[in-house]
């Protein structure tokens, strides 16, 4: 017989058996979704989600066949057994809004969804048999991580962090803190990973902040590889995109922000594309951006919002094929942009670097 302090050993009885819910230990904290490859499948997996508590981890198995949206409720884990072992797939002729959707988006409120994990799994789009479907994973939940899930075939977006519900009700609050790290992202319509903060009469266009983006692969993004509204705080780094149809990375109103150490190839338009706000400094560094395949485009472009930008570009390598401008710094409608530019290795193009009227280079301190 155990003999001690009987809060204490009831302590020890809810670790040992699951969670406390209500004063009561709930046993099991892990749900089984034996999937069976039928339109039945998101039926099961929105049951088991309807019947979880805060805390729970769903773990899907299986081929999974969906003609509806998987509702991804917060403060819950969402895992498959492998990129291999759990895939799920759009049904043909579902063309789904979002075939994962967090619940804030779903239900169209103006706060953000509690956090939520998902990993270790495939989302199949299957773009060519849904050509009026949107986006395969749609997260309006902060502090939210996606780690080395694959998502193929989207016919909009792969993977979309947005401010918006389905109906576009804006969020009142923010969206911030979440990771999308070691995933795979290919073949999407038009973004593969996709930030969007509406500003203006549908939003406060400042809500979805201070995300890390980081060890991804994206391929084949009929527009942009990555594309950020707002970039304010983010960390991009590690991500290789190529076979890109306009911009490989693509950020907006950078803040406090550092793209570092990325690998960009092949792209339409625009390697790195950024705009600076007024106040913080960011840094763009380390990144490798190519394009052998006869791209006329700009390699790294950037420009102010307002006010005076401040940005350190340094040990960055540019390989064109002849044609093309390596770096290009322009005041844009800001009052300044104030460049520290140092240590860039710039071959093949054109022009090695442009510098617009209000621009003011240096090699830093």
């Amino acid at each position: 017989m155990i003999k001690g302090d009987p809060v204490k050993l009831l302590l020890v009885a809810v670790i040992g058996a699951g969670v406390l819910v209500s004063g009561q230990a709930r046993a099991d904290t892990r749900t089984d979704v034996l999937c069976q490859n039928n339109t039945g499948d998101d039926e099961r997996i929105n049951a088991a989600v309807a019947a979880s508590a805060p805390g729970d981890e769903l773990v899907l198995n299986g081929t999974c066949l969906i003609n509806g949206t998987v509702r991804l409720v917060g403060e819950r884990t969402y895992r498959g057994l492998s990129r291999t072992g759990t895939v799920i797939r759009q049904a043909p002729g579902a063309n789904l809004d979002a075939m994962l959707a967090s619940d804030s988006y779903l239900d169209d409120v103006p706060w953000t969804g509690a956090p939520v994990t998902i990993r270790s799994l495939t989302l199949d789009a299957d773009r060519d048999n849904n050509p009026a479907a949107h986006d395969a994973l749609v997260l309006r939940s902060w502090q939210t991580v996606v780690e080395d899930v694959v998502v193929r075939g989207a016919t909009r977006h792969g993977i979309r962090v947005t401010n918006l519900s389905a109906n576009r009700v804006a969020l009142t609050n923010t969206q911030v803190n979440g990771r999308i790290v070691g995933s795979h992202v290919a073949g999407s319509g038009q973004r593969g990973v996709f930030a969007e903060d509406v500003a203006g009469a549908e939003g406060t266009g400042n809500s979805v902040t201070d995300w890390q983006l980081l060890d991804n692969w994206i391929e084949d993004s009929g527009t942009e590889g990555i594309g950020l509204d707002n970039a304010a705080g983010w960390l991009v780094r590690g991500n290789h995109v190529y076979g890109v149809g306009r911009v490989a990375l693509w950020a907006e109103r950078l803040y406090g922000s550092s793209i570092s150490d990325n690998y960009l190839e092949d792209f339409g338009e625009a390697g790195i594309r950024v705009s600076v706000q007024g106040e913080a400094a960011s840094t763009i560094g380390g990144n490798r951006v190519f394009d052998f395949g006869g791209g006329t485009g700009t390699f790294l472009q950037a420009r102010t919002n307002y006010g005076t930008g401040n940005l350190v570009v340094t040990g960055n390598t540019v390989r064109g094929n002849g044609s093309g401008v390596g770096l290009d710094y322009q005041r844009g409608p800001g009052t300044a942009l104030v460049v520290a530019s140092t240590g860039n290795l710039v071959t093949g193009v054109t022009t090695a670097r442009q510098v617009g009227a209000g621009v003011t280079v240096s090699t830093g301190v």
